[in-house]
């Protein structure tokens, strides 16, 4: 190779650096990345630093105040916890690293066993709320849109702004024992709990996108009220388009944007939310299991779950980003 296309090939190299540094999508995906690992980093450390702020010994809670000294000095060294604290942590990052989230304290058994047995009602429950939210919730604020549009029906406006305030307000776990004092003590239509079939799932799920649907309808509402009075949309309608081409292929993509931000953000609710839900119904999921494990003082159970629960919340938060990048690339832009 000459020096004169070695330069070439130089040149060329550094311009399409230069073109991949200058990329917004390029920026876009170094920013999120640095702050979910920063993010994910913060929520390692507090779970860990968890165990150990937490007042009194947490290997004497799991083995009651009766047990000898001896079995509670054996098990604090098989579990590594007579270590310094920074050999601690590095076990437990290295543990994370290769999926061991370590032993719980009550049944002997591998953390990840557990949360691996839990994670799938947990993630069936959110899963079916959100989705139910989201088909209901947006229908309902666009056609509350249509109606209330320019002023008119007030008090259709008035009745349903007022409601969905209430509605939204009220929190699951009440949704839920006044569910099962009506639909199942009284009425007997539904299981009171367990989870067994189709029918033990309807009212978890009810109680869980009751709040989320009366959120994402009003604000659907709002969206779609601030499009309808954009010029594309007076465009089709001087164009004699169909009423249902205009909503659902003009109208609605343009009001989703907002409404993805609050859907990513109600997802994350939803999955904490499971938490109080689960235990009203005996849910066989990750609420129920750090409720009790809570009681228990299980500790690294305690901790493994909490962990689980915040990489959800973060990896919601990375897909609704994404989504409104594709969505609106522009974002990705005029935050570059």
């Amino acid at each position: 190779m000459t020096t004169r296309e070695a330069a070439v090939r130089s040149r060329r190299v550094t311009v399409s650096r230069s073109v991949v540094a200058e990329s917004p999508w390029v920026r876009f995906a170094v920013r999120r990345s640095g702050r979910l690992l920063v993010s994910l980093w913060a929520l390692l450390t507090a779970a860990f630093l968890m165990v150990h702020l937490v007042p009194g010994d947490p290997v004497r809670a799991a083995l009651g105040a009766a047990a000898p000294n001896d079995l509670v000095e054996a098990r604090r060294h098989t579990l590594g916890l007579d270590d310094p604290l920074w050999l601690q942590y590095a076990h437990y990052l290295r543990g994370l690293a290769t999926g061991d989230l370590g032993t719980s304290m009550t049944s002997g058994l591998p953390v990840s066993q557990v949360i691996g047995d839990r994670l799938p009602a947990t993630l069936e429950l959110a899963g079916l709320a959100f989705v139910v939210a989201v088909l209901l919730a947006v229908p309902l604020g666009l056609g509350m849109a249509v109606l209330t549009r320019g002023g008119r029906r007030p008090r259709v406006e008035l009745g349903f702004t007022t409601a969905s305030v209430v509605v939204g307000a009220v929190p699951e776990f009440l949704v839920a024992v006044g569910l099962v004092l009506v639909l199942s003590v009284r009425l007997g239509w539904f299981p009171v709990a367990g989870s067994d079939g189709f029918a033990s799932l309807v009212l978890p799920v009810a109680a869980l996108a009751t709040a989320p649907i009366a959120v994402l309808a009003r604000i659907v509402r709002v969206e779609v009220l601030s499009v309808l009075d954009a010029d594309f949309v007076r465009t089709a309608r001087a164009k004699r388009l169909p009423a249902r081409r205009i909503y659902l292929r003009h109208v609605l993509p343009n009001a989703l944007t907002a409404s993805i931000t609050l859907g990513g953000l109600l997802l994350g609710a939803l999955v904490a939310g499971t938490v109080l839900v689960e235990n009203v119904f005996s849910w066989p999921g990750l609420g129920s299991t750090i409720v009790s494990s809570i009681l228990s003082k299980d500790y690294p159970l305690v901790q493994a779950v909490v962990l689980v629960y915040g990489v959800a919340v973060l990896l919601v938060n990375l897909l609704v980003d994404v989504l409104l990048a594709l969505l609106d690339p522009r974002s990705t832009i005029r935050e570059a």
